[in-house]
């Protein structure tokens, strides 16, 4: 069992946190949110007054925040981590940010011989909730082999994607597809809807055909027609449309520097900007079924 903080609770860190406690790691948890630290130490995680506090004495530092600036801002700089953790404490990001971020925080932790992966995640809410998350690394083989006993007690499938920033690269990817595949999903069903169709019917039909995908299997954007997911809560809680629009900021971006064409990929991230823009930013990304169907 090791030693572990936890920095960032938000709808999928603390999920990730309260796996680490259950699994009997001793962890000290972060965040500037209370209720979200008092529900971690309820669970039976320590905490402290500040990151520098948290970290202290830490075997693993791991954090899960919003943006590139501000896993920056944690780690780098005279008041960062990075500067006061010792040599080879192993430090894992699951955030989603841009690879070049990543790799600039690795050089940096590297010159001080500190182990760094960028472990972005994938899976959601669910998948943080149950443990089951794909967590795609990138890194040194040795920091991803000295981190893999402790994600496998928040995942189910631990990918080492290559260096630094890899892990980011694959993980954009992985969310352009998947904007692309939901905004194609709720587009498909309003069409079925305005001809007649039940929409839980029509669904099972094209789970069992060619066009199945992950969002009908698991994530139905249609309100009412799966339990357990956001569109049968009012679309509250789970991968934010602000996120998704963020992430498919990074994948246009990426493309542009590499000169990759990305064509559905920017409809998709207009698509998103659209929604987001229309007051719907916090709500969960299948959410997008209601520029198809607006209620």
């Amino acid at each position: 069992m090791a030693k572990i903080t936890f920095i960032g609770l938000g709808n999928m860190g603390g999920p990730m946190a309260s796996n680490l406690v259950k699994a009997g790691h001793e962890v000290t948890v972060f965040d500037l949110s209370k209720d979200a630290v008092a529900a971690l130490v309820s669970e039976g995680a320590k905490t402290a007054d500040t990151a520098h506090e948290a970290a202290s004495g830490a075997e693993c530092v791991i954090t899960m925040l919003p943006a590139g600036q501000h896993v920056e801002a944690v780690y780098l700089g005279d008041d960062g981590l990075l500067a006061k953790l010792p040599a080879g404490t192993l430090v894992i990001d699951s955030s989603t940010i841009a690879p070049e971020t990543a790799r600039g925080v690795a050089e940096v932790a590297r010159a001080k011989d500190i182990p760094f992966l960028d472990a972005p995640v994938s899976g959601g809410v669910g998948g943080a909730k149950a443990g089951t998350l794909t967590f795609i690394c990138g890194g040194s083989e040795e920091a991803f082999n000295r981190a893999k006993p402790i994600l496998d007690a928040m995942g189910k499938n631990i990918f080492h994607a290559g260096d630094h920033g890899s892990g980011q690269v694959a993980k954009i990817c992985n969310n352009m597809l998947l904007a692309i595949l939901m905004s194609g999903t709720s587009e498909a069903l309003a069409l079925g809807v305005k001809n007649g169709l039940d929409p839980a019917v029509l669904s099972e039909i094209m789970k069992q055909s060619s066009g199945g995908n992950w969002a009908l299997n698991v994530y139905n954007p249609w309100p009412g027609v799966m339990e357990g997911v956001p569109a049968s809560r009012n679309y509250e809680g789970g991968f934010l449309v602000n996120l998704m629009t963020k992430d498919l900021g990074l994948a246009f971006d990426n493309a542009v520097k590499n000169q990759a064409s990305i064509p559905m990929g920017s409809l998709a991230r207009n698509l998103f900007q659209l929604h987001a823009g229309q007051g719907n930013g916090n709500l969960d990304f299948s959410s997008i079924q209601r520029l198809y169907k607006p209620e």
